[in-house]
């Protein structure tokens, strides 16, 4: 197992294991792969997608609405760069997944916002899950603008080109966003359905906001019933897991499992138990602060076993 974050960098980036420890640096991303000894390339020189393969983007925690400073009139402003960052890319991304907390108060006008700036992404569909932001009250300004389709509080899956994909929610049965993440008996179910009828050598995909695994529990940053999610995808060879919430990268290779959390594209938030409590990073100078934001590029090679994840932030 491995871990990394972008707050707790060692000098090198591999282990006494072998295992890749450091992702991603300050304005600069990592092309990362799990093929013996992992490696990793900057983030712009990584090979196209060969035939058989695709590429998509991450996105996460956009915030639109937050209304306090540093950050109060810039959400908007870093969102609408993520979007030109996501056209630039290299590899064209055919779609585009953004894992929620979309809008900071759920409102219409903020989900109005959030959609036409989404507008001027370049791929041919957007998939999302809902955060806790974007259930504030109840879920169906969530459900209506982006829930269509969708089973119980706005999962389901999908398949593209061989590779299963499922869009979790665990923020929907919590009562606060400072409890850890609930998928619910009725998903769970759902969950073990869906994936029956798959083989066990598909590539799964899963996204969801909450992080399935726990990171830090003491700041909700966890999903309680998460272990019964993992145990269902424990005998496909390929699975990664990519959430937000937490603001900053974190990730963990486990087995066949490759977990990963996004940045956010509004603001940082500090690294497990580094502050008194979870929440918006105060000390960021300005000029720094797109280097703590950024996007996620996925590519799936056919024949690999393993997803390629490409950090880049927008500073």
């Amino acid at each position: 197992m491995t871990v990394s974050s972008d707050h707790d960098r060692p000098k090198d980036g591999i282990d006494r294991r072998g295992f890749l420890e450091c992702m991603t640096w300050a304005g600069t991303g990592l092309l990362w792969t799990l093929a013996g000894v992992p490696g990793s390339r900057a983030f712009g020189q990584a090979p196209a997608a060969k035939k058989g393969g695709f590429t998509f983007a991450q996105i996460s925690d956009s915030h639109i609405g937050f209304g306090k400073e540093p950050y109060k009139n810039s959400v908007v402003a870093t969102l609408e760069q993520t979007v030109a960052r996501i056209n630039a890319l290299p590899e064209k991304p055919e779609f585009l997944i953004h894992t929620g907390d979309l809008t900071h108060l759920s409102t219409a006008k903020e989900f109005d916002t959030v959609s036409e700036i989404l507008k001027g992404v370049k791929v041919s569909s957007i998939f999302c899950v809902p955060g806790e932001h974007d259930v504030v009250g109840d879920s169906s300004e969530y459900l209506k603008r982006f829930g269509k389709g969708t089973q119980g509080e706005g999962w389901y899956s999908f398949d593209h080109h061989g590779v299963h994909f499922v869009g979790l929610v665990n923020v929907a049965s919590q009562g606060t966003d400072k409890g850890l993440g609930v998928l619910g008996t009725e998903q769970l179910t759902w969950l073990k359905n869906d994936l029956s009828g798959k083989g066990s050598s598909m590539p799964i995909v899963v996204f969801g906001h909450v992080p399935l695994w726990t990171v830090y529990p003491e700041w909700g940053w966890g999903t309680e019933d998460g272990l019964q999610a993992l145990g269902f995808l424990k005998r496909f060879g390929s699975v990664t897991v990519l959430n937000g919430h937490i603001h900053q990268t974190l990730q963990k290779v486990e087995g066949h499992m490759t977990f990963h959390t996004a940045r956010s594209t509004a603001f940082p938030q500090p690294a497990p138990g580094k502050a008194p409590a979870p929440g918006p990073m105060k000390n960021i100078p300005a000029e720094k602060l797109r280097s703590f934001l950024g996007l996620a590029s996925v590519t799936y090679r056919e024949g690999r076993r393993e997803l390629a994840i490409t950090d880049a932030t927008l500073g």
